[in-house]
């Protein structure tokens, strides 16, 4: 009986390192047509970019690189403070789906600058997680807390990524937003009927209030691309793929 169950053990490992070494070899195989002195490389990197998307939601453990569809953060906190209106809002236990179906639309290497520039389009984007509020509205303070969830449909975004020493900076636009609905629970004490009635109201006019709320998403998948590039792509050994 040992002896199976040490065949079966053993099986199952090469079977691991197996599947791990496919992973490693199809990262080579996507990557390798791509060089640093071909005129074409910004366009290869597009290409290769997009033939990745199949292991956002694995990841690649063998190269240091987890899971991020969904990504998840602990925390992200914004402070406004515009004209006698100022708010604390943290998010908490956020998660962030849809990398998956995106499709990367554009890339620029800025070499002079060690910095990467790609656009990219979302078909769908969610976000969900908890949240705590703290405002100050001309003189009357509000706290409010509870779950939140937001959903953004036809999304185009930019982003920027810079090495910044030992890490990374990384700063993320919205290019478009084509639909979007938001829920806040609790925003108005629990109340489900105004506050379905609210949620109704925002849905359909967040266009004349997107300037409010922009600074917010971006801060939100900016947070999102700091955190996947700082912890999964920081030793990420990009030499080995691209000479």
């Amino acid at each position: 009986m040992g002896a199976v169950n040490y065949i079966v053990c053993a099986s199952v490992l090469c079977l691991q390192i197996a599947r791990a070494d496919n992973k490693v070899s199809e990262i080579e195989r996507i990557f390798s047509p791509c060089h640093k002195n071909m005129a074409d490389f910004d366009l290869c990197m597009k290409r290769a970019f997009n033939k990745v998307r199949p292991f956002f939601k694995t990841g690649i453990p063998e190269l240091g690189v987890a899971p991020f569809d969904p990504h998840h953060a602990d925390e992200v906190v914004q402070r406004r403070s515009i004209m006698g209106v100022g708010y604390n809002l943290t998010l908490k236990d956020v998660y962030e789906g849809g990398w998956t179906q995106s499709i990367v639309t554009k890339f620029k290497t800025d070499w002079e600058n060690g910095r990467i520039i790609y656009s990219q389009y979302f078909p769908e984007k969610w976000l969900y997680g908890d949240y705590d509020f703290n405002g100050n509205v001309f003189g009357l303070g509000v706290h409010r807390s509870g779950h939140w969830n937001l959903t953004l449909r036809d999304y185009a975004q930019t982003t920027r990524v810079k090495r910044n020493g030992a890490g990374v900076s990384v700063h993320v636009e919205i290019d478009h937003i084509g639909g979007m609905e938001i829920h806040v629970g609790n925003i108005l004490r629990g109340n489900s009927i105004l506050e379905h009635m609210l949620d109704r109201m925002i849905n359909a006019a967040w266009k004349p209030g997107f300037a409010v709320i922009r600074p917010l998403i971006n801060d939100l998948v900016s947070t999102a691309f700091t955190d996947i590039w700082s912890k999964s792509f920081r030793n990420f050994p990009i030499d080995k793929f691209i000479k």
